[in-house]
């Protein structure tokens, strides 16, 4: 059986609570899809919701950004921040259009996130990020040096207070709706790939690498 997580005053879903989980594992499979991000934070008077690439190290959240940068200065003090990362997966077109909805996994973690300054532990961060976005890629390019990695700030949110939301199947319309004449159910959407444009300066004759040929999300097919 999956780990349960802990359910805090914050991490509580009220609103359709039926769609809600706590188990660990399936927050760590959405996690382990998304590519994209969104962090929000507070700073004195003002409040931020940033697009960011991350990734996922065990059971910490793993950001990185500029050492200059409002978020990673302001993270790294301890500010506190959500994240929440949505996996769009349907439309769901109902006959009423009050009913309409769509199908999702969505994730949102809670709590604080403290800078990794170990150069080793860094380099590792810095590893997993990028075989997150692309698995294969770490080994096959020039990999950070000390100035590039002094000059990124990779900080760490431990995965402890987390909500979990999803939707799946089709409409849910009212009984009195059903003999309505629309069409209705779920139009599926899907990430993938086109075919890779390669960089006007390349070499000729570079081989494109299987892991960019044969790229897909987990579960999800590699080309339209």
């Amino acid at each position: 059986m999956s780990e349960q997580l802990p359910v805090s005053e914050r991490s509580q879903l009220r609103r359709i609570p039926s769609r809600a989980s706590y188990d660990r594992a399936l927050a760590h499979a959405i996690l382990d899809v998304g590519l994209i991000c969104h962090v929000g934070f507070a700073t004195g008077t003002d409040v931020f919701v940033i697009p960011m690439a991350y990734a996922r190290q065990g059971d910490q959240l793993l950001l990185h950004g500029s050492v200059a940068s409002r978020l990673a200065k302001s993270l790294a003090g301890g500010v506190r921040l959500s994240v929440c990362v949505t996996l769009m997966d349907g439309l769901v077109l109902a006959r009423s259009v009050f009913e309409h909805s769509m199908n999702y996994r969505s994730v949102v973690c809670f709590g604080h996130a403290t800078a990794i300054t170990d150069p080793t532990f860094k380099a590792a961060a810095l590893r997993d990020l990028t075989e997150h976005l692309i698995p294969g890629r770490w080994e096959d390019a020039r990999q950070p040096n000390t100035r590039e990695i002094q000059a990124t700030t990779v900080l760490a949110m431990p995965l402890q207070e987390i909500s979990i939301k999803t939707r799946a199947g089709p409409p849910e319309d009212l009984q009195k709706d059903m003999e309505l004449p629309y069409w209705a159910g779920v139009l599926p959407l899907q990430l993938r790939t086109a075919a890779a444009i390669p960089d006007p300066a390349l070499a000729a004759h570079t081989p494109l690498p299987s892991y960019v040929s044969d790229y897909a999300r987990p579960g999800q097919r590699s080309r339209l």
